[in-house]
């Protein structure tokens, strides 16, 4: 007996990023009937036009006296008057057509005339035109029509929108489309490894079911912007070759209550049926914050919308084949219930890329580019300490454009340096004018931020200093450090106080003044030394006490609430952080006036070059220190040997 065949594969799920709408029309269609109407209309006027301006008659005309002479000289054979506008038609004795147009009515001596010289003389009345008497009629009908066809096809089309308007926006990227593989993130090993799980769960999920291990429901990607999280994402769907419905939190809310709600079931229910999926929301925190914070209640919108998400993820099993995956950049205000076990009960921190992840970031966005022999990709992730993903993109772009601007068909390092200063500093204002003693003041001012630098230990290398308005500064000294740091000690912080006095304390000394371009670094100093105090432990009469009263305020959660200390604490803190400041600038102004010659020569450089490097402040600062420095020109140029390292941007006047 023959075995029935197998059943044919079930078609394809359509792509809900093609070219039908959400509602299963096709766009393009719908283009074509609407340019049917118009080509319709376009060739009724054309016809009416034709009906009547072409002329229908193409007899000779002549004056109603040339007729009558004619018939009197017995010159018409026939002849025939029209009853309805006077109009004659005759024919000659050479068989020629004539026309003309006679008095209405006909006098009687011109008809008896007429009658007695021709051989055939008669009235008619014609009979109007089919098509010419449906024109008064025809041309109002129609444009009538015409507009009842655009009313209804708009408010089809509204109606649709409405109908569809609780279907999920989601984009789904099937296998048949080029994916995205593990191979085209580059770094982040540790990252990949802790999501391989998600992996090997959808490519053989029998592994795990025999022995009973539960793969999680949902995957949260948590770091800042721009380190890949929806990249990572696309590769975990492509890795495992099946279907990826990307969507953004966004995307749920609109103005009616209740759309979100609908969108999310529409969107769960698409991916039950690709039987394995990967869902992703992108930016989750726009509809999975806290429920009922904020001033004024709740939005009900987005809490009706994130109730139906945490409904849908406790209805399916995870041996559905179905994982959610979510990226955050603030995963401090999510609900509670989103992140509970059973829901998005793994996290996955995605940082901004160390040393290494950073060299291969940058050889992958630097593939395709002309560089010259002396860029070093180690170096330039050195220089690039607290980049993302997408800036060391950005910085790849900037330099290939400064290479242009040089007119150079290639990128060299010059190029990743000033792209680099422009991403930390911004733009330099060349053209700007200033007076002699605002560039001295400047001169001197940057000078003791390089100083400081330079001699504490505690702080990063000098790498450059300039007297040129860059950004918002007047003049800017930078220092990068030498290998990438998480964590900041005590003496650190302190020589970063040093060092951010330095340009107010040199005014001091050599102007015996002070002016408002210390502004930016005494927010700088004040905030290290608050944090010193009341996140860090770092005061004696504080204590090992966290008073950071630091928190998701736009929420309403501290809005009403009154701060957990007493006034006498806070006055405590307040006389620790000044007493921190006025050290700070008293070990300053120490410093600098035990190298006054040194700042004095770093100040005189900075007037002849304008920019000059770390190793020249450092040189310039030897040369102070030995007998007769001070007298010593230190206007030489400055080194070429600049070392590209991971920057911070320290001091700068404000512009």
């Amino acid at each position: 007996m023959a075995s029935n065949p197998p059943p044919p594969p079930p078609p394809p799920l359509p792509d809900r990023d093609d070219d039908r709408t959400p509602s299963g029309q096709n766009p393009n269609a719908q283009g074509r009937s609407r340019y049917a109407v118009w080509i319709a209309l376009v060739s009724l006027i054309v016809v009416l036009a034709a009906t009547m301006f072409i002329p229908g008659d193409s007899r000779e005309t002549v004056d109603y006296a040339d007729f009558i002479g004619r018939v009197e000289e017995g010159a018409v054979v026939e002849a025939e008057y029209d009853n309805t506008d006077g109009g004659i038609t005759f024919t000659d004795t050479s068989g020629t057509e004539f026309s003309t147009v006679g008095p209405l009515p006909l006098p009687d001596d011109d008809n008896a005339l007429i009658r007695t010289q021709t051989n055939k003389w008669k009235f008619v009345t014609p009979r109007p035109n089919f098509f010419t008497s449906l024109i008064p009629l025809l041309i109002p009908v129609s444009l009538l029509i015409l507009f009842f066809v655009w009313m209804q096809r708009r408010a089809s089309g509204q109606m649709g929108n409405i109908m569809s308007i609780g279907r999920s926006k989601a984009k789904t990227y099937s296998t048949e489309r080029p994916g995205t593989m593990f191979d085209d993130v580059a770094g982040y090993d540790g990252v990949k490894q802790e999501i391989t799980e998600v992996v090997d769960f959808l490519k053989h999920p029998e592994r795990f079911t025999e022995i009973g291990a539960r793969v999680p429901k949902g995957v949260l990607l948590v770091g800042p912007p721009g380190t890949g999280k929806t990249l990572l994402a696309k590769a975990v769907a492509g890795e495992a070759g099946v279907p990826f419905l990307s969507v953004t939190g966004s995307d749920f809310m609109e103005m009616f209550v209740g759309v979100g709600a609908s969108r999310v079931r529409d969107l769960f229910e698409s991916a039950r049926k690709m039987e394995k999926a990967i869902i992703f929301i992108d930016e989750i925190d726009s509809i999975g914050r806290k429920r009922g914070a904020g001033l004024g209640g709740g939005h009900d919108e987005r809490e009706q919308t994130l109730n139906q998400m945490l409904a849908e993820m406790d209805g399916f099993e995870g041996s559905e084949g179905i994982v959610m995956m979510a990226a955050t950049n603030r995963p401090d205000i999510l609900d509670p219930a989103l992140l509970r076990a059973g829901r998005f009960d793994r996290q996955v921190v995605v940082p901004l890329p160390e040393l290494e992840d950073r060299v291969k970031i940058l050889g992958v966005h630097l593939k395709g580019k002309h560089t010259g022999d002396d860029v070093d990709v180690n170096v330039i992730a050195r220089g690039t300490p607290g980049m993302a993903g997408a800036d060391l993109a950005n910085l790849v772009n900037e330099a290939a454009l400064f290479a242009v601007r040089r007119g150079s068909d290639k990128i060299d390092a010059v190029d990743f340096d000033s792209a680099r200063d422009r991403a930390l500093l911004g733009i330099e204002r060349g053209s700007m004018v200033r007076s002699p003693e605002e560039l001295e003041r400047t001169a001197y001012h940057e000078a003791g931020h390089a100083l400081c630098a330079a001699i504490l230990p505690e702080n990063d290398p000098v790498h450059k200093v300039t007297i040129i308005p860059t950004g918002m500064a007047l003049g800017v000294t930078m220092t990068l450090p030498t290998q990438d740091r998480h964590s900041m000690d005590k003496d650190e912080a302190e020589a970063r106080m040093v060092m951010a006095m330095g340009g107010r304390v040199a005014e001091a000394l050599v102007f015996d003044e002070y002016s408002s371009g210390a502004s930016n670094d005494l927010q700088q100093a004040t905030a290290t030394a608050r944090r010193m105090v009341t996140e860090w432990g770092m005061s004696e009469a504080v204590g090992p006490m966290s008073l950071s009263d630091q928190g998701p305020v736009f929420l309403g959660e501290d809005m009403m609430q009154s701060k957990n200390f007493s006034g006498a604490t806070q006055k405590l803190v307040d006389d620790e952080i000044r007493r921190i400041l006025v050290k700070a600038e008293s070990d300053c102004r120490d410093l600098l006036v035990e190298y006054r010659h040194g700042l004095d020569l770093v100040a005189r450089a900075l007037l002849e070059h304008e920019t000059i490097t770390g190793d020249e402040v450092v040189r310039l600062i030897d040369i102070s220190r030995q007998p007769g420095g001070a007298d010593t020109d230190a206007t030489m140029p400055a080194s070429d040997d600049e070392t590209s390292e991971p920057a911070e941007v320290g001091g700068g006047d404000d512009a």
